[in-house]
């Protein structure tokens, strides 16, 4: 009887325990990242997009059962490969003048050289994309290993997910060349989590590099947080790098919102080149868009949008975020613009590692048919696509 009253005794003050945990943990694991003025975007504790918070993944049941299902897997989601063959290449020092090269590295991590200028987008070495060794984990390889990167001059981090803001390449990025490192409001107290210095601007703002060579903060649709309890501590964004021979555009992570953002980063300037999402858009079959990560679709609309520059599609075919096969992003993207009779040249892929010249300001290409691609979705043209 004694164990018994012990044993029940015990299950009682767990249960006590539980319930204090569950009232106590989120606010201890809440952070604040942030503190300044109320304005179009933040509401003086978090902020919002302020085209409608439309920044949930779309999907049938809960949440918990969604990250059950990507830690432990889906046995009714498309396969993925486990390990996609890289060839790393080895980038040069310096591209001078308004020469511009790219190359991507994998995911959203791209190296943009240009007027002696070595810039890096969303740094991601790391196996895995989430905190203490967990979270989904590469299948392919950096496309330039960090040891052949060359010295890195400016950082833009777009917000602080695990798969575009890894704090263990931050640091090691800071402790060998130590980089400008830009971010959005907020973003600066993760990264300084690492000891990494950052400079954090609002939307609208900007920070000038070198005499001509500007980064401007600007918006797009997202959302941010690195625990379940800190959502939209700190700010998201897009950028605009301005450069004597062309503007480079970099999306970051974002849903579509209100289609407005990228006419917006486009008014600071003709832009020679954009990185855009195509991946990670599917969480339930047949979805083409979720609230917080455009498709191959959207991107096209958004390419339009920034004024149809030299496109890079990124944020595929690296880690597994979602629904969709390995190679469904970029085969989508080619029969969209197949169907929109858009010239594929000026936004295709690479492969991981691949390496690009990005042409000069010129005449632009045929504005693609938004209208024809969704009487192609409508016809089923789509429906094959996992």
């Amino acid at each position: 009887m004694r164990l018994l009253k012990l044993a029940l005794a015990g299950l009682l003050w767990t249960i006590v325990l539980l319930a204090l945990a569950a009232t106590i943990a989120p606010h201890f694991l809440d952070r604040i990242y942030y503190r300044g003025p109320v304005s179009a975007h933040f509401d003086g504790a978090y902020f919002f997009n302020p085209d409608g918070d439309d920044d949930r993944l779309v999907m049938k049941g809960s949440r918990a059962g969604f990250l059950f299902r990507r830690i432990f897997g889906d046995s009714t989601q498309p396969p993925w490969p486990e390990r996609v063959a890289v060839t790393p290449t080895n980038p040069p020092a310096r591209v001078e003048g308004t020469a511009m090269r790219v190359t991507w590295i994998g995911h959203a991590t791209v190296l943009i050289q240009t007027s002696g200028l070595n810039i890096l987008t969303d740094p991601v070495w790391s196996d895995r994309a989430g905190p203490f060794g967990f979270g989904p984990g590469r299948v392919a390889e950096p496309g330039v290993r960090f040891e052949g990167l060359p010295r890195i001059d400016l950082v833009l981090v777009s917000h602080n997910h695990y798969d575009h803001m890894d704090l263990a390449t931050l640091r090691r990025l800071w402790q060998r060349d130590k980089p400008v490192i830009v971010t959005s409001l907020g973003n600066d107290s993760v990264i300084g989590q690492a000891g990494v210095p950052a400079r954090a601007l609002d939307w609208g703002g900007r920070l000038a590099i070198r005499p001509g060579i500007n980064v401007a903060v600007t918006r797009n649709h997202h959302w941010d947080s690195r625990w379940f309890t800190d959502r939209n501590r700190a700010l998201w964004s897009s950028f605009v790098v301005q450069l004597p021979g062309g503007n480079v555009f970099f999306a970051g992570d974002t849903g579509l919102g209100d289609g407005k953002w990228p006419a917006e980063a486009a008014g600071l300037g003709p832009i020679r080149f954009a990185a855009i999402p195509i991946g990670a858009f599917r969480f339930e079959d047949g979805q083409m868009a979720s609230g917080s990560h455009i498709g191959p679709r959207d991107a096209l609309q958004v390419w339009e949008g920034l004024g149809r520059p030299f496109a890079l599609p990124i944020h595929w075919g690296t880690f597994r975020l979602s629904r969709e096969a390995y190679d469904t992003p970029p085969r989508m993207l080619a029969a969209m613009q197949a169907c929109a009779r858009s010239d594929p040249a000026h936004f295709a892929p690479l492969a991981i590692g691949g390496s690009v010249e990005v042409p000069a300001l010129g005449a632009l290409p045929p504005r693609p048919d938004m209208a024809r691609v969704d009487a192609c979705a409508a016809r089923g043209r789509f429906d094959a696509f996992r």
